[in-house]
């Protein structure tokens, strides 16, 4: 199953989500129903009618409404994605360029994990807290994830363990499940309001018990205590159906999850280690923030054990017993088994630059690069996941990098002019002009410094440029708003001098575009979801790969061909003659449009993008780059390393 097979597959658990969401209602408003028909047979002196559809009528509209209403105003809450999920459950924000050995090592492990994977590196939350051992990814798409780990995973966890966990928790990433359980948060918030409004009226009426001077206002407390008690009792089944469908939904993900951690970093005994913690320390995985039941399923291991017993269908999580023997099948690729040993908890101090780490079981190649370009299959399958040797080729990239390089990842300014270095050009003609736009927009000392830079900018491999633009993210956006503005102005000058595209540089624009851009992490606008409604976007974005790579028109023209023949319905439409004319505003047009259809469509376009890029089989650097940022900018992630 690919990337967009995973999208797919999570789009159609939200059908299981709504089924068993209405069931869970039914059941509730049985139970109303019922209650409002004893009610009324009381009040008749028992010859009430049991069929009474007008009844039926308003209990069903009333428990309908109260719970959609609730579930649409919880979603509204949750218009920033994860971020209010890590706020809600008491996390702080980490800052990328932290000091704290700690904090950096696990900004370190999630940086290497995004860099491998082709995902923007997520903001990170600390559960200051939380003592006991978990995490969570959260957010509508990868491009706006969040992961969230407790202060137990810092504390008690070696750095195999917790890169263990935050495999499991881009495993939930790149498989679409975040989308699914943000959902999954306002619906079983819907069923919950009725059992958490009966709380509050008990608890009111306690608290102005004593206020009530009648015999006519004692017999409205009655009444109103009754309904509150009534309220309760039945909302706990909106309790038990909650779990139900989270539990229904979530585990057999759990496990899918376990295993792609080992997939990620060929190591079974980090994840394994991390879940044996688990079951050895007092806290466990419990998670005691008041918002630790709705977001249950988010979780690495079981965040509330309140329901325990009554059983493993009302757990939002496998036993850690049935997780570890999983594991111990799961097959881990081209390893041998003295690599397989564990390091100790007591791993080496671990650097304040990622890449430059202690306590991996796996080795570092050095020199690693990009190998050949894998055909269009290859690139298809390689999209939305990554693998332990693709980890180490962005380790080795890390820990390579010179003392200034690696201090620009911890310097916002300083990140910002080692970007301006990545887009001067080698043409002289070219390179004057953009060395003279720095000069006078930024002063001497800062064009002094870009020159520093583009010594070692112009000596990185095929594909290195892009996986360092991708390093910089976290200090970019640490800028501040006029700095962060000022440098996207100048990016874009650097990137388009005197006002031309260069499409050697429009990579790294698009990548910058889409990572810094200020895009609320609201869910994805709707939009017409058929190929015919974006068909000229299509033939925009496979006319401009076309361009790329091809000196003889006659070749572009073919690549041009191929890529729409992989089309669907592409027979059907006339066959062009020539290439189209390419120009930016078209492109970004386009991309915008592109980014929100449905990943099924989204697989058509990639295809043909690929299959217009390699359609020679002799793809050069500047190809590959740019087929990776357009596939990043439809919210794919491409890995670094696809050989």
């Amino acid at each position: 199953m690919n990337f967009f097979e995973h999208q797919d597959q999570a789009r159609r658990n939200t059908t299981k989500l709504l089924v068993l969401f209405g069931l869970s209602i039914l059941m509730m408003i049985a139970a109303f129903y019922g209650v409002a028909i004893a009610l009324l047979s009381t009040q008749a002196g028992g010859r009430g009618a049991l069929w009474q559809p007008g009844i039926l009528f308003w209990v069903a509209s009333g428990t309908l409404g109260f719970m959609v209403v609730g579930g649409a105003a919880k979603m509204a809450q949750l218009s920033q994605g994860g971020h209010s999920i890590a706020q809600g459950l008491g996390g702080r924000q980490l800052n990328p360029l932290t000091d704290d050995p700690a904090e950096q090592r696990l900004v370190n492990v999630v940086s290497e994990m995004a860099l491998a994977s082709g995902t923007p590196i997520p903001a990170i939350y600390l559960l200051d807290d939380e003592p006991g051992i978990n995490a969570f990814a959260a957010g509508y798409s990868a491009d706006k994830a969040v992961i969230g780990v407790t202060r137990g995973c810092l504390d008690q966890l070696s750095r195999d363990e917790l890169q263990g966990v935050i495999g499991h928790e881009f495993s939930h990433i790149l498989n679409g499940d975040m989308g699914l359980n943000l959902k999954l948060i306002g619906v079983i918030h819907g069923l919950l309001l009725i059992y958490i409004t009966g709380r509050v009226i008990l608890r009111m009426s306690y608290y102005s018990g004593g206020s009530r001077r009648s015999k006519d206002d004692d017999k409205a407390g009655g009444a109103i205590l009754a309904a509150a008690m009534a309220m309760l009792v039945i909302g706990y089944l909106g309790v038990l159906g909650g779990r139900l469908i989270k539990s229904a939904v979530a585990r057999e993900r759990e496990f899918l999850a376990d295993a792609a951690a080992v997939q990620y970093t060929r190591n079974p005994d980090g994840i394994a280690g991390a879940l044996r913690k688990i079951g050895q320390l007092s806290a466990g995985s419990a998670v005691a923030s008041p918002m630790a039941e709705t977001a249950s399923h988010l979780f690495f291991g079981e965040a509330n054990g309140s329901l325990s017993f009554l059983g493993g269908w009302f757990a939002t999580h496998p036993p850690l017993s049935e997780r570890l023997r999983r594991l111990g099948r799961v097959p881990v690729p081209g390893e041998s088994a003295q690599a397989m040993v564990p390091s100790s908890p007591a791993a080496a101090e671990e650097s304040l630059v990622m890449g430059l780490h202690g306590g991996s079981q796996t080795s570092v190649r050095q020199g690693s690069a990009a190998i050949a370009p894998p055909s269009a299959g290859q690139f298809m399958t390689a999209l939305g996941t990554t693998d332990a040797r693709r980890l180490d080729q962005v380790r080795s990239l890390l820990a390579q990098l010179p003392p200034d390089v690696k201090a620009a990842l911890q310097n916002p300014s300083r990140a910002a002019e080692l970007v301006y270095a990545l887009l001067v050009r080698t043409k002289p003609a070219l390179q004057t002009q953009q060395i003279e736009y720095l000069a006078a927009t930024h002063g001497a000392d800062c064009k002094q410094r870009v020159g520093q830079f583009y010594k070692y900018a112009r000596a990185l491999e095929s594909g290195q440029d892009l996986l360092l633009l991708e390093a910089l993210i976290p200090a970019l956006q640490q800028l501040s708003p006029e700095a962060g503005q000022r440098f996207m102005q100048t990016a874009k000058a650097l990137s388009q001098p005197g006002g031309r595209l260069l499409l050697s540089t429009y990579p790294l624009q698009l990548i910058l575009r889409k990572r810094l851009s200020d895009s609320a992490a609201r869910p994805p606008e709707s939009t017409p979801d058929t190929l015919q409604d974006h068909w000229g976007d299509a033939l925009t974005l496979l006319a401009l790969l076309a361009r790329v790579g091809h000196s003889r028109p006659e070749d572009a023209l073919y690549a041009f061909k191929l890529g729409i023949s992989q089309l669907p319905g592409a027979k059907k439409q006339p066959s062009p003659n020539q290439l189209p004319p390419v120009r930016g505003a078209d492109i970004s047009a386009s991309l915008a449009r592109l980014e929100h259809i449905s990943p099924k469509l989204k697989q058509a376009i990639v295809d043909a993008c690929a299959h217009t890029v390699l359609a020679d089989n002799d793809v050069t650097p500047a190809e590959m780059g740019l087929l990776r940022a357009v596939v990043i900018t439809l919210d794919c992630p491409a890995p670094p390393f696809l050989a």
